[in-house]
């Protein structure tokens, strides 16, 4: 099982920046992906997830109405779309999986099967 995070970059507030997970190894339409954010010195904590098995998805508020998350199936792939971006949105980004009929579980991080080690971006003022 691979998760594979790129994208990650050093850009100026109010920039945009794409994050891609490449997975492979596991039956992608029957896994959620969550995009987990870890700042400076704090605790990682999820940001978007996306359930490939219905396409349902959730944002975390701070970013609701800037960030997008999107699923290729043919490309086994999740893509964050991070538009105006902020100097909080500085840190390492994960993409995980866990099963689609763990989706309800809360915290989500205790469904995460599969971590990928993530990819950095840094917001600067």
């Amino acid at each position: 099982v691979q998760l594979v995070e790129s994208g990650g970059d050093f850009v100026q507030t109010g920039e945009s920046l794409r994050l891609s997970c490449a997975t492979s190894g596991f039956n992608f339409d029957g896994f959620f992906i969550t995009w987990f954010h870890r700042a400076p010195g704090k605790e990682r904590e999820e940001v978007s997830s996306i359930n490939n098995k219905d396409g349902r998805t959730t944002y975390e508020d701070s970013v609701k109405g800037r960030f997008t998350v999107s699923s290729d199936y043919a490309k086994n792939s999740v893509y964050l779309e991070m538009n105006f971006l902020k100097p909080e949105d500085t840190g390492n980004y994960y993409c995980a999986a866990g099963p689609a009929s763990l989706w309800s579980m809360r915290p989500r991080l205790a469904a995460i099967h599969y971590w990928g080690r993530g990819t950095l971006v840094t917001v600067s003022e």
